[in-house]
């Protein structure tokens, strides 16, 4: 399958967890959820994967965690917040540079419509 089938996947199953969730609730009940949703869909998933960060040779023990990485190629980064922010792009994008992936899904579960709390960001 090659990495769009993969993201097409990943937005059917946040679709299908906003649809059924809606908006309001911590970010930790949606990550569990999605985790499902893309588990039961057939797709390799972790949850909360720990990024190395190499500073000039140096290795740093860091606390920074992908929320899910799909399939070894997408990252999902997920929050549940009024609006999503330059600081949440910056974030993901770090996290792209740093692991190695090319493309990353932002979602925003606290709004009305899913549509408006999705952002694709590519590397």
């Amino acid at each position: 399958m090659d990495r769009e089938e993969i993201f097409k996947k990943v937005l059917d199953c946040a679709f299908e967890v906003h649809s059924i969730l809606g908006p309001g609730l911590l970010e930790s009940v949606y990550e569990e959820c999605l985790i499902f949703e893309l588990q039961s869909a057939g797709l390799i998933v972790e949850k909360q994967k720990s990024l190395p960060l190499t500073y000039k040779g140096l290795l740093i023990e860091s606390r920074l965690r992908i929320d899910i990485l799909v399939e070894n190629q997408i990252i999902i980064e997920l929050k549940a917040v009024e609006e999503l922010t330059d600081v949440h792009l910056a974030q993901t994008l770090t996290y792209l540079k740093l692991s190695g992936c090319k493309l990353a899904l932002l979602v925003n579960f606290n709004v009305a419509h899913l549509k408006n709390g999705i952002k694709r960001v590519i590397m």
